[in-house]
């Protein structure tokens, strides 16, 4: 814990560690976005501190307890294992009064933190429950916080001032969170077990693996040397010094150009796809439909609405029409247990649908789309748009899809083949709908013509199914009348 003692004879303070929470769906790091905060700011319980994203979503993380900032963990742009370090919070009488509760109500820790510390501290610690967070985090509960007493810490210029505690090291494997430290390391031939890790309880860090890149070994066996074990808990104050030349020159002469890390949202995109591609034997099938009906249909609902409603988007539409044949055709809403060897029909569908945003393409949820009207469709839709766009979107909104409709046609193409959102067992991919030749009542007319496309996974059923799902849509789009029969 990077905490330091200042001048004789000043109060005794808590000084307590938030860690990076759990943020939930199985996510192991979080890359630092953007900080709140500034060393030496006062911070209220439930405040939120840093904006961070995950390979889910944009979200900011609240901290659990109230007092001053007195170190911060990793610049903006750094990636950060679940359970590292985020920041210090310095607590005490005057901070207290600060923020308008005292140190032990600010800290947001219950007596089991206070009965470590002795009876002469108890009166530090009571009223913590009553005051604690009720924004519960994963690892950190509305009580039961551990703190450690020191003296106080002074910030001069954003720096701390003392000494910083080594961490020991640990006897037998340490342990490494992120997947990223570990290819890091097997990249750069650092071997693991010659770490000492600077993270809690001798976890290893990137920066542990990066300042072992940087050290060459002094026994001329060409191994990274242990890192110092206490260097990389230091926080963070300016920006990372940069890898060695020689690492700079091996990259270079491996492949000429820029290279950019396949991490957070881009990065679980990449490794979803590539899995989709491993795992499922896809199969693709299209069709081109008269969309000119459906087109009037649309037209004539919204005027019937008026101007202060919402229009209905071409996407609500095909949407109602999506679920109406998943009705049909049940087997493509599905998923495979490979382990158990069982197709698992779902029994609501859960409609995913591409979106694309400055952070890259991602697929928000619309739960229960089965039983949604159109009008209902499209307010979802736009809703979740509005979320994806802003960076808003829960990692709930974004996991969970049973199904997945795929506009492509918004960037004037006409068709795909598009790749499964595993592990769901089909996609429709849309093409943009214009004007061309069609023989319409046996004469050639110009119609609006639209490319509708699916794949599917084959073990969940065969070309006859995802035939009769693909052409009971395209008669849907070419007559919307055909809706009517199932209503």
């Amino acid at each position: 814990m990077a905490i330091a003692s200042g001048a004789s004879g000043a109060s005794d303070v808590n000084c307590l560690e938030f860690k990076l929470p759990d943020l939930g769906e199985g996510l192991t790091e979080a890359e630092i976005v953007r900080w709140l905060v500034e060393i030496g700011d006062v911070v209220a319980v439930d405040q939120p501190v840093v904006e961070v994203e995950t390979a889910k979503a944009l979200v900011e993380v609240p901290c659990p307890y109230a007092g001053m900032v007195t170190a911060r963990f990793g610049e903006e742009g750094a990636e950060l294992p679940v359970g590292s370090p985020l920041l210090t919070v310095t607590v005490g009488p005057e901070v207290g009064a600060d923020t308008g509760r005292s140190a032990s109500g600010a800290s947001g820790v219950s007596g089991t933190g206070a009965a470590g510390a002795g009876a002469g501290d108890s009166a530090g610690a009571s009223g913590a429950d009553d005051d604690s967070s009720g924004n519960v985090l994963v690892g950190y509960g509305t009580g039961g916080a551990v703190v450690a007493r020191r003296r106080r810490v002074r910030v001069t210029g954003g720096t701390r001032t003392g000494p910083v505690p080594q961490p020991a090291l640990r006897a037998g494997p340490v342990p490494v969170i992120s997947p990223l430290v570990r290819r890091l390391a097997r990249e750069h031939g650092v071997d693991l077990r010659e770490l000492a890790g600077s993270g809690p309880d001798g976890l290893i860090l990137r920066s542990d693996v990066e300042q072992a890149i940087r050290t060459p070994a002094a026994d001329g066996t060409g191994r990274a040397a242990p890192v110092d074990a206490g260097r990389a808990s230091e926080p963070v104050t300016a920006v990372a010094a940069p890898i060695s030349a020689t690492a700079t020159a091996t990259a270079t002469a491996a492949a000429a150009g820029s290279r950019v890390p396949l991490r957070g949202m881009r990065g679980a995109v990449a490794e979803k796809l590539a899995r989709s591609r491993r795992e499922i034997p896809d199969a693709t099938c299209w069709v081109d439909a008269d969309a000119t009906a459906l087109m009037a249909a649309r037209a004539a609902m919204n005027a019937a609405a008026g101007p202060a409603v919402p229009k209905i988007s071409v996407l609500a539409l095909l949407a109602r029409v999506c679920t109406a044949a998943l009705a049909r055709f049940p087997e493509l809403n599905s998923t495979v247990d490979m382990e158990a060897r069982e197709i698992v029909r779902l029994p609501s569908v859960h409609l995913g649908f591409a979106a694309q945003t400055e952070r890259g393409l991602v697929v928000p949820v619309v739960r229960e789309a089965d039983g949604r009207t159109t009008e209902s469709l499209n307010e979802e839709f736009i809703r979740l748009t509005e979320a994806a766009r802003s960076g808003a979107l829960t990692p709930a909104e974004l996991t969970g899809g049973t199904f997945t409709l795929n506009n492509y046609g918004v960037f004037g193409v006409d068709g795909s083949t598009p790749i499964i959102n595993h592990p769901e067992a089909a996609m429709l991919g849309v093409g943009r709908i214009v004007p061309k030749p069609w023989v319409h009542e046996g004469e050639l007319a110009v119609r609006q013509v639209v490319q509708l496309s699916l794949t599917f996974d084959h073990r969940v059923c065969d070309g006859g199914t995802a035939g009769g799902f693909l052409r009971y849509v395209a008669d849907c789009v070419e007559q919307p009348a055909v809706l009517l029969r199932g209503v």
